[in-house]
């Protein structure tokens, strides 16, 4: 126990019922800029009154001996300043004898001091924004002739006449915020906010407060604050990553979008809201519904339009038009004077399997040209790209020829198959492992194995 309380990174306090520090570990230590030995055996309301501290949740379990969970913290530590942590604080029994209060902390300071930025990046003015004032991506910056995207073109413009929620489904790189602000910019709402949130961003307890707004009095420290609600009234809120909203947030945003008002955090007011909701996923709706990523009573409220962006791969035509823009913008950007892209090197983007997208062939060309000198076309031999399991007619064709049937045997062809798809599974996964064994069936310590059997690494260690 004492080593666990040495090497973890939350802070661990406890008292005992007559208010004496009995546990007073490293981190929180670290926390409060205190010396433990001022601290351990001593009077905690001693140390409430010299840290100045307004509402102790170990002093109010000690008195109510009841829990508080998740509770958001603001207070100075010994220098004077300020620090946030998220605690979760507990009544301790011993055969129902109350013994004292524990206390475990994490230290959020850092994570809140860049939620307030992304607000106050985010803030805008209520009244009427002008024209000059807006900035975003239109239709005109979304090229695609395949008939996949042209679909989901013509599904969005038809978007831009209703009031309707959207839900958007798109792999990583489609570019689902570009059809997400064209279709704002499309709308009779383009003269006011486009505000964008990343669900999966900001911690639970601290997103609330970043949605809905904060009252002040509502928790210590907290101040009057709109929430992403407030600033985007009349406008348009982008929730990305909507499968990553913790579910009791989930039932609150439900709760907004039916009845059409907000309460901030701590607040009693209701306050009227108009704001047209596009959440996106990178994960398709049967995959996040089957797991229980996202409610259903939320799913089917969003989805009242549909728009489902085509990945990459299955749009080959747009591959030489994309190239044209994104060899036009690296002209300008690196001062080079590339007028083309050859037909080998076309045919070897075509072939390749995009797991990145658009983006990914964005940064393709940026790292080519990067590294050209004073050539004039892009060859096929210039073109940098992934290394794994990247080409897709190896992808899809399983099939091996005679020669090979007579030159491996059945363990060297099943070894090929088995490494190539955990490739593909971690490079969809973004190399989450846990998630890429569940799509290969298999437990996380058996991928683990054949990564290393196989001498793949996991680059979200490199």
């Amino acid at each position: 126990m004492d080593k666990i309380l040495k090497n973890i990174d939350e802070g661990v306090h406890f008292v005992d019922k007559e208010g004496k520090t009995i546990i007073y570990n490293d981190s929180i230590e670290k926390m409060e800029k205190m010396n433990r030995h001022d601290i351990l055996n001593n009077s905690f309301f001693d140390v409430v009154d010299k840290m100045k501290i307004n509402r102790s949740t170990l002093v109010e379990v000690l008195e109510k001996k009841q829990i508080i969970k998740d509770n958001i913290q603001k207070y100075l530590d010994k220098n004077g300043k300020e620090i946030t942590t998220i605690n979760t604080t507990i009544p301790i029994e011993i055969k129902g004898e109350f013994i004292g209060a524990l206390e475990i902390s994490k230290d959020v300071t850092a994570i809140e001091d860049l939620s307030n930025e992304v607000i106050k990046n985010k803030e805008y003015p209520i009244s009427k924004m002008s024209n000059k004032q807006k900035k975003g991506y239109e239709f005109d910056d979304i090229l695609g002739e395949s008939s996949s995207m042209k679909e989901a073109i013509s599904r969005s413009k038809r978007a831009c006449k209703s009031d309707a929620s959207v839900f958007i489904y798109g792999e990583t790189g489609t570019g689902k915020e570009l059809i997400s602000q064209s279709i704002h910019y499309g709308s009779n709402r383009k003269n006011y906010p486009f505000i964008a949130q990343n669900c999966a961003a900001l911690p639970e307890a601290l997103f609330e407060g970043i949605l809905f707004g904060t009252t002040k009095g509502g928790f210590t420290g907290a101040i009057d604050r709109p929430g992403l609600f407030e600033q985007a009234n009349k406008g348009t809120l982008l929730l990305d990553e909507i499968n990553s909203m913790p579910m009791m947030l989930q039932a609150k945003l439900l709760r907004v979008l039916q009845e059409g008002y907000v309460r901030r955090v701590g607040g009693t007011k209701d306050i009227p809201i108009d704001v047209r909701v596009i959440a996106t996923t990178n994960e398709s709706p049967s995959v996040i519904l089957n797991e229980h990523k996202i409610r259903k009573d939320l799913y089917y409220r969003l989805n009242v339009i549909h728009i489902e962006i085509p990945p990459l791969r299955d749009r080959e035509n747009d591959i030489p038009i994309l190239c044209k823009k994104f060899i036009t913008k690296y002209n300008k950007k690196l001062e080079k004077n590339v007028a083309s892209i050859s037909d080998e090197a076309i045919r070897i983007l075509n072939n390749y399997d995009w797991q990145g997208n658009v983006r990914e062939l964005e940064n393709t060309i940026y790292s080519t040209m990067s590294m050209m000198e004073d050539d004039i076309q892009i060859e096929a031999s210039m073109i940098i790209l992934n290394d794994y399991y990247n080409i897709k007619e190896e992808k899809e064709n399983n099939n091996y020829s005679l020669h090979d049937l007579e030159n491996k045997t059945l363990d060297n062809i099943i070894s090929d198959i088995e490494e190539k798809y955990i490739y593909k599974s971690l490079e969809k996964t973004g190399y989450n492992i846990t998630k890429a064994a569940l799509i290969l069936g298999m437990n996380r310590q058996n991928l683990q194995y054949k990564m290393k059997k196989y001498n793949i690494k996991n680059f979200n260690r490199l």
